[in-house]
């Protein structure tokens, strides 16, 4: 039977037309925004204050771009962000790891008694105060380890971890290992993390996500300029109009000051935006799969 012959109903084709309309329109809504910030971000101040950015740059410059990249901690930033966010999500998926493989474990003894732990953690904490205290009586202040160890295990990614290993690892794969002599380590190792691609990638970005946005540790564990994430100093260019003589040299009043202003906004945005997107590519072809298969149930 040719079914490449077969016409589509009326109904069928109602719905394919639906469907691609609305999925047309989601996503007008969502490129939108992005096409409007990035043109927002490279036209002139005046226009962007007077709203004549609608789409496309009026007049483009790259002023908001350079009284950004003029401010002297903007490079300190970055690699402050980098460093953490590298540091900190390579400590967040190991530990990840460590607690969801146990956890998915059937031979496992107590595992529903730590597990009932780990979820209590998500509805209740000790608070901002006591948190503070622990990382200053472990002498952590002003260190790397106040941004990256605090919040070093997420109980949410644990559960999704967790339940792809019990999807996607049959118990047959490890007794077949044990009968070849392989330990729990070895297997974990040879063949659990290969296998396991997709939620590596995902608690990945979701982690990476987290440490790139990260500013309220470092308002409350730093107070050293050069430790200061990327997230502090565009803080303080924008909303405590961090902004240096040098940046406003060719600005003379207030009108064009209020309209610089106006424009970082967008381009700050850009600047904090842009590393994430590169690296998204990366890991998108397994995102997908990750999350769908890491929720199936708990």
């Amino acid at each position: 039977m040719d079914y490449a012959s077969i016409k589509p109903s009326f109904g069928d084709r109602m719905f394919t037309i639906i469907n691609y309309s609305l999925l047309s329109l989601f996503f007008l809504m969502v490129l939108y925004p992005l096409i409007f910030i990035v043109s927002a971000s490279i036209s002139d101040p005046s226009a962007v204050v007077a709203g004549k950015v609608w789409l496309w740059p009026v007049k483009p410059n790259l002023m908001g771009y350079e009284a950004v990249f003029k401010h002297k901690l903007i490079g300190s930033g970055f690699l402050n962000s980098i460093y953490y966010t590298v540091l900190g999500t390579i400590i967040n998926v190991v530990m990840t790891l460590l607690a969801a493989y146990p956890l998915a474990r059937k031979d496992f003894y107590g595992k529903n008694v730590i597990m009932l732990l780990f979820v209590f953690t998500t509805m209740f904490s000790g608070g901002l105060i006591p948190g503070y205290l622990i990382v200053k009586d472990l002498n952590m202040l002003n260190t790397v380890w106040a941004m990256v160890l605090p919040g070093a295990l997420s109980v949410w990614n644990v559960i999704i971890t967790r339940t792809y290993f019990q999807t996607s690892i049959p118990p047959e794969m490890l007794e077949a290992a044990q009968i070849d002599g392989c330990n729990d380590f070895k297997f974990v190792w040879k063949i659990v993390i290969p296998l396991s691609g997709p939620i590596i990638a995902v608690i990945t970005l979701f982690y990476a996500v987290g440490h790139w946005n990260q500013f309220f540790s470092a308002l409350i564990f730093l107070d050293k300029q050069h430790m200061y994430p990327l997230q502090i100093i565009l803080r303080d260019i924008l909303i405590q109009n961090d902004v240096s003589a040098i940046m406003l040299s060719d600005i003379q009043d207030a009108a064009r000051r209020e309209a610089l202003r106006v424009l970082l906004k967008y381009s700050l945005i850009v600047v904090s935006t842009v590393p994430l997107m590169l690296v998204y590519p990366f890991v998108q072809k397994h995102f997908v799969k990750g999350v769908m298969i890491g929720s199936l149930k708990g």
